[in-house]
């Protein structure tokens, strides 16, 4: 019988780039390759059972801790009883008053006129970004920035809006970047926050600068700063730049909040101009009651008194283990977050020290190419504020009997794969 047109379809994307790659890994690496994995079952002590195995888990963005919080738990509970389990339209029509409130709130704690939320922050790039611009306009980014930037500029690009890439945290490369795209009406400035791997922060004062003379406004992705960055954890563009003036954050609502979402903050006509040309939250589902609910919890936790201990525990929790890992002559990056990764190198190595750290009782994120250059494979560990001293202690030893029991680069490498 001849196949569907669907499944011919299938078969050439299976043999086709990217996909071709990671089936040729599946097969090559069957026992090594830990991505799609089920979590079993978890307990409140940062371990969780995988692979039929209870190990620590370093692979949580859940960077406060703040899954675990009854507060949390019982705000989602009160939002399932109060509002039921989903909002029944698009935010297009109606909003329901907890996304309303939520949105407050987040403005008053960034200290923004107003926010708009969003299903992720995915979402939210590539429906902002493409709605902040038209074809008169212009869209750069930083060729590090996260992947959803790099969509959203797709789609800018798909309706004729001319896009480029300038080199990292480079004022110089901005500026010539903006010059060479002359003329247009206004061009939009994509970066990230704080950089996940490497823990670099950009040079907002002096992109701001660069925007100013050439009729742009940044557009600063924060998301891996949300909750763990800045005073009550704001994160890096009020510290950096001292408000919001010309000046679009975006910031997660999962990871340091443990809850759903993502967020736009900046002025009220630019949040609603958003409103009416975002694609994906025209069009897309909001966030359920029941996590916006639990959003304004979490911001009320953020501006407590509380907060300042919690963050001093993570904060401390991320020195330790880098500095740890730092000690034991690793190729350490990142550490400004609370992501820490180690370098490897090759792509089989690299799923092997995954592996080998599985076996001696801790889940870390073994990252290779697409995610990282070819042959630059890291250990991406995530640290909790609720990680125990012992815990990272345990992963700390595991890290030694890994080095011990196979090379790994000398931390220069760090210096040269940067300089690359």
């Amino acid at each position: 019988m001849n196949s569907a047109p669907l499944d011919r379809l299938i078969d050439a994307l299976a043999d086709t780039g990217m996909t071709r790659f990671f089936r040729r890994m599946f097969d090559d690496y069957p026992d090594l390759l830990m991505k799609d994995q089920t979590v079993e079952a978890v307990r409140p002590d940062r371990t969780f059972k995988l692979g039929g195995r209870w190990v620590t888990n370093f692979g949580s963005d859940s960077f406060l801790g703040l899954d675990q919080d009854s507060r949390v738990t019982s705000a989602i509970e009160r939002g399932v009883r109060a509002w039921g389990s989903h909002n029944g339209s698009s935010r297009a029509f109606a909003s329901v008053e907890p996304n309303v409130r939520a949105e407050r709130k987040i403005a008053d704690w960034l200290g923004t006129e107003a926010a708009l939320i969003y299903p992720s922050v995915t979402l939210a790039n590539v429906g902002a970004l493409p709605g902040l611009v038209t074809r008169r306009d212009v869209v750069v980014a930083d060729q590090f920035a996260h992947n959803s930037i790099d969509e959203g500029l797709k789609l800018a690009k798909a309706r004729g809006v001319r896009t480029a890439k300038f080199a990292h945290n480079s004022p110089d490369a901005l500026e010539e970047t903006l010059r060479s795209l002359r003329p247009f009406r206004h061009a939009v400035i994509a970066v990230d926050g704080v950089y996940s791997m490497s823990g670099h922060l950009p040079p907002l004062a002096e992109f701001q600068r660069v925007a100013r003379e050439y009729d742009a406004c940044l557009y600063v992705d924060d998301a891996h700063a949300s909750g763990v960055l800045g005073e009550h954890g704001r994160g890096t563009v009020r510290e950096a730049l001292g408000g919001y003036d010309n000046v679009l954050t975006i910031g997660s609502l999962s990871k340091g909040f443990s809850c759903l979402g993502g967020f736009v903050g900046g002025s009220q006509a630019a949040i609603d101009v958003l409103k009416l040309k975002s694609n994906s939250l025209i069009f897309g589902g909001p966030v359920p009651p029941p996590y916006l609910e639990a959003v304004c919890t979490v911001v009320d936790i953020l501006m407590s008194a509380e907060y300042p201990a919690l963050r001093a525990k993570l904060d401390a929790n991320v020195r330790h283990l880098t500095r740890g890992a730092t000690q034991l002559g690793l190729a350490v990056m990142g550490g400004r977050v609370p992501i820490v990764s180690v370098l490897v190198g090759a792509e089989e190595a690299t799923l092997k020290a995954g592996k080998f750290l599985y076996e001696h009782g801790y889940y870390v994120q073994s990252v290779v190419f697409p995610a990282v250059p070819h042959g630059a494979g890291v250990l991406r560990m995530q640290v909790n504020a609720n990680h125990t001293p012992a815990q990272i202690d345990g992963l700390l030893d595991a890290l030694a009997a890994l080095k011990d029991a196979t090379p790994m680069p000398e931390a220069s490498a760090v210096a040269s794969l940067v300089a690359a």
